[in-house]
């Protein structure tokens, strides 16, 4: 496997955590899924997100997921999520990442309060200690932290980010970024503005349908990049109606449930998160099977 020059580029799958009925973490499910995901075009995978449910998991719980993926796909296609209420424990999980062979990790800002600036620099100047570069992940709606283009500025030119998942769903950030910070990498944040951030510049997609569709989503992706419309249009038309999901409440089960379908491990989640309602999971069934009859996959 060659080394990839800048692994964080790419289709860089958020990735789901099968669990078994019991709710414990299926190791082997995982593993096989990440390489799955890689063997059908994707880039590499981001354990330990949201859609990892990493909230819920036990340090040792987090740790072994990470180490799982990087056993199936190597430490270059491995981005791990290193979320933490402190700034000293996402560096120690910015630590065992790159102990473990990654080589990016990706990091929300403080997230158990409403940190103004100061203290977020504090936060990624804390982990950019840790030597390995930072994907910074700005999701304002459920942090209620907004790294606006102008802090992402700050940030790159003092060394400590690489790139940004932008996930605010406002394409117009991305032209903002490239004017104030040139050289910061913007990463596709949500799935459903695929189409318009590729074309405004993103050199990467932290994606979550890819999940369950791999190949078409790539295909998707490295269409959009290129500006090829003729090929992207028709499928994230054809796709949308699961893309959109990507940015509900409900993304995690949603997504699991499309895997269940395709006839990959999804499974159930962990409280607090609870099954789809009828309601849900007849619009999620309808758009994944109406997606796999069309023969995307």
């Amino acid at each position: 496997m060659t080394t990839r020059e800048k692994p964080w580029h790419g289709v860089m799958v958020a990735t789901a955590l099968p669990l078994r009925d019991d709710l414990t973490v299926d190791h082997d499910a995982y593993g096989e899924h990440c390489r799955w995901l890689v063997d059908s075009g994707c880039d590499g995978v981001v354990p330990n997100g949201s859609l990892g449910e990493y909230q819920t998991l036990t340090p040792e719980e987090r740790a072994g997921v990470v180490e799982t993926a990087v056993a199936a796909v190597g430490g270059d296609r491995v981005m791990p999520g290193i979320a933490a209420y402190g700034a000293l424990e996402a560096r120690r999980w910015a630590e065992q990442a790159r102990d473990a062979g990654c080589r990016a990790v990706m990091l929300l800002p403080p997230n158990a309060y409403r940190a103004d600036e100061r203290a977020v620099l504090a936060h990624y100047r804390e982990v950019a200690a840790a030597g390995v570069p930072v994907i910074a992940y700005n999701n304002p709606i459920d942090t209620k932290v907004d790294l606006t283009p102008r802090l992402l500025a700050t940030l790159y030119a003092e060394g400590l980010i690489v790139g940004v998942k932008e996930f605010t769903g406002d394409v117009r950030r991305a032209y903002e970024i490239a004017e104030l910070a040139p050289g910061l990498d913007v990463l596709i944040g949500s799935d459903d503005v695929l189409l318009e951030v590729a074309l405004a510049g993103a050199v990467g997609w932290v994606a979550g349908y890819p999940n369950a569709l791999p190949a078409s989503t790539v295909e998707l992706y490295r269409a959009a990049v290129a500006g090829d419309l003729e090929t992207a249009l028709p499928l994230y038309r054809s796709l949308h109606a699961l893309l959109r999901w990507d940015s509900k409440t409900e993304f995690v089960q949603a997504i699991k449930l499309s895997m269940d379908i395709a006839g990959r491990r999804g499974g159930p989640c962990r409280p607090p998160r609870r099954p789809l309602t009828a309601e849900q999971e007849a619009a999620v069934r309808a758009a994944t099977e109406k997606a796999l009859a069309e023969g995307l996959r």
